[in-house]
């Protein structure tokens, strides 16, 4: 099984995420760390990413999936996932995956963005991260407001764990 938690920036997915992944002694991955250098300094200059950007970073992702999906792990990855294309090509449509939706509103990521410390994602990059989002229709939506470890725990259930 490999548990995808999508989301704009500052949605939670790495917190909850590391969370959900220690609960199930599953495997934990942030697509974060997988961004080829270029995009890395591209955000840190505050310049949102294209889908040309995207793309070797997303096939980097994809591979991650299927890799561990072959050695017949059990993972959960943050990635962003903001449009429906990025996610189709990310997961197969199939039992042995699921996609977690974490949705906040604006002002809750802006003000989380500013908080951070040593992170490339600039605030002023919520804007694109918004406008690129297509909310995805027919999967499990969650809070993100609530706690962190609130949302695992509701994951946890929906996935019988």
């Amino acid at each position: 099984m490999v548990v995808v938690l999508m989301g704009v920036a500052g949605s939670g997915k790495t917190t909850v995420g590391r969370l959900l992944a220690d609960g199930l002694g599953w495997k934990f991955y942030d697509a974060d760390d997988y961004h080829p250098p270029a995009n890395v300094a591209k955000m840190s200059r505050g310049v949102p990413l294209t889908d040309d950007d995207r793309r070797p970073w997303l096939e980097s992702l994809r591979d991650l999936v299927r890799d561990s999906r072959a050695r017949g792990e059990h993972a959960v990855l943050a990635c962003s996932a903001l449009k429906d294309s990025y996610r189709r090509q990310l997961l197969p449509a199939d039992e042995h995956s699921r996609l977690f939706y974490l949705k906040s509103d604006y002002d809750t990521v802006k003000q989380r963005v500013a908080n951070r410390r040593g992170h490339y994602m600039k605030p002023e990059l919520l804007d694109s991260q918004f406008a690129a989002l297509e909310e995805p229709a027919r999967v499990s939506h969650l809070d993100a407001s609530r706690p962190p470890d609130e949302i695992a725990a509701e994951i946890r259930r929906r996935l019988g764990a």
